[in-house]
């Protein structure tokens, strides 16, 4: 017997995919914590007769089957993004899981290399570890260099490229566009791909609009750019967990030690809210505090 509650979840999910451009895995973690909820609920239940104590009682259910903080803290989102579209679509005429607090979570930072640790990575040759060289670089010049999101580069196509005016348009959360500045070594490392991109859509007899391909000639998935970013990473020194995200936070992080101001960070990484830039400033303090801790002779 299907739920009630289903049909509108399907709804939910196809505006996510169609109209927030929300990526795969953003969608399937939603339709993973929905289902977790609907299974609660049972199949009788109609978004009207849900309230914030139902939902208190689903969450209360999630830590006593040894749910993580984090991983409750999502479940409840997912309820509010949801409900928050229903009351947009006159379904329901307030948001229940608004009146529910969000579970304390602990404050953790993402490591972020340094300076000199990307510069290594960066100036160094890379040949060895990477399959297509010219590509995996740009790949890693335009993470770091222009601070964009493993989905918005791989989103790229070659009319996005402004090289009158230096700059890249990439497409964010939500559709949002914006551009970023292509200069320095990422506009030189993008020359290099792309000559030898030309090459072997030559052989292949192929046209392709995306910027970055794989070997077949077809578009690079975000999959595929995290692995490779993962085995060049290691393979010139950098811890294992880095991914492609954490270059775009060595990005906003590096830019604000060098002395940028927050706001010009906040419209670089295409950030919505400024609290989500002023993470950086944390970032930025831990490590001076670790800087201090090591030089400084009273701090020895």
């Amino acid at each position: 017997m299907q739920s009630k509650l289903q049909p509108n979840i399907t709804a939910f999910l196809r505006y996510l995919r169609a109209e927030r451009n929300c990526s795969p895995h953003t969608v399937a973690a939603y339709t993973k914590d929905l289902a977790k909820f609907t299974q609660f609920v049972g199949p009788d239940i109609a978004w009207k007769q849900i309230d914030h104590l139902l939902i208190r009682s689903y969450l209360s259910e999630l830590f006593q089957n040894d749910l993580s903080k984090p991983s409750v803290a999502r479940a409840l989102a997912s309820l509010r993004s949801i409900f928050k579209w229903l009351a947009r679509e006159g379904v329901v005429k307030q948001n229940p899981a608004k009146l529910v607090s969000t579970p304390k979570l602990p404050k953790t930072l993402p490591r972020v290399p340094t300076i000199e640790e990307m510069n290594t990575v960066l100036d160094g040759d890379i040949s060895e570890a990477a399959a297509f060289p010219e590509r995996d670089r740009v790949i890693l010049e335009l993470l770091y260099g222009c601070g964009i999101r493993n989905s918005e580069l791989v989103g790229i196509d070659l009319t996005d490229i402004h090289w009158s005016d230096e700059t890249i348009l990439v497409r964010g959360k939500g559709k949002k566009e914006r551009l970023v500045p292509l200069m320095g070594s990422a506009e030189s490392a993008l020359h290099t791909y792309l000559q030898a991109r030309a090459a072997l859509l030559t052989k292949q007899k192929k046209s392709v609009d995306a910027l970055l391909v794989n070997g077949r000639g077809t578009r690079l998935t975000d999959r595929s750019v995290r692995r490779i970013v993962k085995h060049i990473a290691i393979s010139m020194g950098l811890p294992s967990d880095v991914h492609p995200h954490t270059l775009r936070h060595a990005f906003g992080t590096h830019m604000l030690e060098e002395g940028a101001d927050l706001r010009s960070i906040q419209d670089l990484l295409g950030h919505e809210r400024l609290s989500t830039t002023q993470r950086y400033t944390q970032l930025t303090i831990t490590h001076v505090m670790q800087v201090y801790d090591k030089t400084h002779p009273k701090a020895k």
